[in-house]
């Protein structure tokens, strides 16, 4: 498994000092030493957690989306006090892993989400329970004329598909442009290529990146 590490500092005498900064270092160097995994990178924010406009959380975001790796915090409070933020975090597809409370990872942290859920579950089964005692009396269930109304317009999910695409793309064209301003100059498709792989990033599909993939996204 991969991770990507964040670490936050309310202050910049913290950051600067290591105050609190060392702590969460050393207690994701633990985890990883009992857990099996690989450390990519390694992302510190000097920010109060109170605000969520924390760029170099949304980096590590980001390449914990791109590459399929998990965030990995020392401290649940280190990634957000602020409740509607963690909902956001559980809502994506991004996983991750508070070394101080491993239980309250992607599937957890929702609590109430996954209370709503299970309210919902009972619902069904009552639901099922009652069509079920219904069929036993003889009742006759279903729409006979389903085929006539079922619905089959995918309009709406294509173009679901389609935007959630586009946004990858556009998230991708990022680092692109991130690695040829690093670079100094303008780098050739091989080399994006090459650089795109080494540093684990996926296509939409999964899948390794090629030179005709890296220059549909240029082009878009």
């Amino acid at each position: 498994m991969k991770f990507i590490a964040y670490y936050r500092v309310s202050t910049a005498k913290q950051g600067q000092s290591g105050l609190g900064l060392e702590a969460q270092q050393a207690a994701v160097a633990d985890y990883l030493k009992s857990n099996t995994g690989d450390l990519v990178t390694e992302y510190t924010e000097i920010q109060s957690g109170s605000k969520d406009n924390r760029p170099e959380l949304q980096a590590a975001l980001r390449q914990c989306r791109l590459t399929g790796a998990t965030l990995l915090i020392a401290k649940l409070d280190r990634l957000s006090r602020n409740r509607s933020f963690l909902m956001s975090v559980q809502d994506s597809t991004v996983k991750f892993v508070a070394v101080d409370m491993p239980e309250a990872n992607h599937f957890t942290v929702g609590l109430m989400a996954c209370l709503a859920d299970y309210e919902r579950e009972l619902i069904s089964e009552r639901t099922k329970a009652a069509l079920k005692a219904a069929k036993a009396r003889g009742v006759v269930l279903g729409n006979p004329k389903l085929d006539e109304v079922r619905y089959t317009d995918t309009t709406a999910a294509t173009a679901a598909r389609t935007s959630k695409a586009k946004q990858r793309n556009a998230e991708i064209l990022e680092i692109i442009n991130e690695m040829q301003d690093s670079a100094g100059n303008a780098l050739s498709l091989k080399d994006l290529t090459t650089m795109l792989n080494e540093a684990g990033y996926k296509t939409s599909r999964g899948k390794e990146w090629h030179k005709t993939s890296v220059s549909r996204v240029l082009a878009a």
